[in-house]
């Protein structure tokens, strides 16, 4: 009735796009249908006591309970799975539930997190505010500096994390390098990918372990849904880390850190993905690799053009020239570092006169939209933080971030020039 590619198939053959469409079912639709349905139910019958048992001690594939595990979330799971060639996937409400969920699996009291500083305003308060009063330390360095980042590590360690491409920032880590350095004392490198999807980016060539997404942005497809996604590469040896390697029961057919993630801190906070968000979001996955490469393309030629604009003080983005990090973009993007990029104006007033002008560009938060975005960070993502932290992320008050959308490359530049003109 369908046709599919299945594990047994060698997949190292077909394209990206190929290996998102053709992602067969968690089991066959009895209709036959193209697309996942929608399994809005809470919970699954079994024939008898027996099935039931064996379902909810994870010996059994069948589904028990949607809060736990949902057929129409397993398909996105197994879409992201494929498209990134991990091991594991589990799907959440949201990007931030994913930092969290990954994070309260392997903390514990008197542990620490070596990270950038320059990270998404929400994330900064998790680790500084949230995790910190349960007794997890932040150690932030530069990530520019390998020394300086293994200096940091000692034996209570449970992860080094940044940004794949900081958010506003536009800052790269050289992330195969520090990967060896990690590894050689056991320290698991966990990244946000978000602003680059699996399509410009592989992270298990660069030595990824655990990648962290927001699937709100390229994946939703046009901001359809809020959603976010762990993804697993099994490389990595949990038993190092104090918390998972006390673990009594070692599972079979995922990594420690999946199976503490499923059986019990994923199920325990209970930030579930519906299966609404993971149908809409399992559609969006299809055109990924389209709006990715259109949006990355009209980011790098506004990018150029505002480069040489005189009312323009710097812009940051890894594919110009000027950009200190486009030797490692080029490496690691494949010479396409997405469609987020941000620029520096005269003042916080110029940059308030410069949106306000605007006709076509959205003033609103989010990234890769299918509409083009802009926001300023100082006032808006970081606007709660006082000035010291501030400084410490290195948020500006005259930057603009921007994230390119789907609109005519010729429109867009000619409202960019326009704001400009009142600013």
């Amino acid at each position: 009735m369908y046709k599919k590619i299945n594990d047994s198939e060698d997949e190292s053959n077909c394209k990206f796009q190929t290996r998102i469409i053709s992602s067969a079912f968690p089991k066959p639709d009895v209709y036959g249908a193209i697309n996942e349905p929608i399994y809005r139910n809470a919970a699954f019958e079994y024939p008898d006591s027996q099935s039931i048992e064996e379902a909810f001690k994870f010996r059994t594939d069948v589904y028990t309970y949607s809060r736990i595990i949902n057929p129409t979330v397993t398909n996105l799971e197994e879409k992201i799975r494929r498209a990134a060639n991990a091991e594991g996937v589990l799907a959440l409400a949201s990007g931030m539930a994913a930092i969290s969920n990954v994070f309260i699996s392997i903390c514990y009291a008197g542990c620490n997190i070596v990270s950038s500083p320059h990270l998404f305003g929400n994330t900064f308060s998790f680790f500084k505010s949230t995790l910190a009063s349960f007794g997890v330390e932040m150690r932030f360095v530069d990530v520019r500096n390998p020394d300086e980042v293994v200096a940091a590590v000692d034996d209570n360690t449970v992860a080094f994390f940044c940004e794949v491409l900081s958010n506003p920032h536009i800052e790269i880590a050289d992330l195969p390098l520090l990967s060896e350095l990690l590894h050689n004392k056991n320290v698991p490198l966990i990244i946000d990918t978000t602003v680059i999807p699996w399509c410009g980016f592989d992270a298990r060539k660069a030595g990824v372990d655990i990648e962290v997404v927001s699937t709100t942005k390229y994946i939703s497809g046009g901001a359809t849904s809020i959603g976010g996604a762990i993804i697993d590469y099994d490389v990595f040896d949990w038993t190092k880390n104090k918390k998972l390697g006390a673990i009594p029961v070692k599972p079979s057919g995922m990594s420690l850190l999946m199976f503490k993630l499923r059986a019990e801190i994923a199920r325990n906070i209970g930030a579930c993905m519906s299966p609404d968000t993971a149908y809409l979001q399992s559609v969006g996955m299809e055109t990924l690799q389209l709006r990715y490469e259109k949006m990355s393309a009209t980011a790098y030629n506004i990018a150029l053009h505002l480069s040489q604009h005189p009312k323009v003080q710097y812009v940051h983005y890894p594919k110009l020239d000027c950009s200190p990090f486009k030797a490692l973009s080029d490496k690691l993007f494949k010479g396409n570092p997405g469609a987020m990029f941000s620029i520096n104006l005269e003042s916080k007033q110029a940059c308030y006169r410069f949106m306000d002008s605007l006709k076509i560009i959205r003033r609103a938060t989010n990234l890769f939209d299918n509409k083009t975005l802009v926001i300023h960070p100082e006032s808006t993502i970081y606007g709660s933080f006082p000035p010291d932290l501030k400084r410490l992320i290195g948020i500006e008050d005259n930057l603009l971030r921007f994230s390119a959308g789907l609109e005519d490359e010729a429109d867009i530049i000619a409202d960019i020039e326009n704001g400009l003109q009142s600013a």
